[in-house]
């Protein structure tokens, strides 16, 4: 067995503070968090346009970064500055996109940063965390939907169907739908076309 632990099992080891209490060291009330759960929440608009009187802080962008072999990449060097910012005293906090799912699935892993530089619920954080990018794609979806039901009833618009280049989306890196056939099946189903799905992101 090795020596060293695996970036979940750090993750596991750990009791996460509840969201509430991390949020009063962020100084953001009670009432301005919309919790997912525990852990997790969102900040209310209230909150961040309130926040545009404060004086400002400093920026640091972590960009641009190439992940070395053991993963540790621009994540885990965001939340290492952080932590050892905190650690001198300076108010600091990390702000993280959500992951996608297409590199979580894949040789890239998943976006919570590793080792004792990582944020935690890593398993949510990288599965579906507050649901936006389902959202996103739900989103997305309607409008493809809207274009092919718009052209299948009379195209008003004179849509070119073969030039339609507002592809569908998906959260998750599949190789076998990038460039696809649709609205196969007959007259009832559309017009055939080629079409395709891009990552949602």
């Amino acid at each position: 067995m090795s020596e060293y632990k695996t970036d979940i099992d750090i993750a596991r080891e750990v009791s996460g503070e509840h969201i509430n209490d991390i949020g009063a060291k962020l100084r953001i009330d009670q009432k301005d968090l919309v919790p997912f759960g525990h852990d997790k929440a969102k900040i209310s608009w209230d909150a961040i346009n309130g926040a545009q009187k404060n004086k400002d802080g400093k920026l640091i962008l972590v960009t641009a970064v190439t992940p070395t072999p053991a993963g540790e990449g621009k994540t885990t060097t965001s939340v290492g500055l952080t932590d050892g910012l905190n650690k001198i005293g300076k108010q600091t906090t990390v702000c993280l996109r959500e992951p996608s799912l297409g590199p979580c699935f894949g040789m890239k892993g998943g976006a919570a940063g590793g080792g004792y530089a990582q944020v935690i619920p890593m398993e949510d954080i990288n599965l579906h965390f507050t649901g936006d990018f389902h959202a996103i794609t739900s989103a997305h979806s309607l409008l493809s939907a809207m274009i092919d039901n718009h052209i299948y009833w009379g195209n008003s618009t004179k849509i070119d169907s073969r030039r339609v280049a507002f592809r569908r989306v998906v959260d998750m890196n599949d190789r076998s739908l990038r460039s696809i056939t649709s609205s196969l099946g007959g007259p009832t189903n559309g017009y055939p076309r080629e079409d395709g799905f891009d990552i949602t992101v």
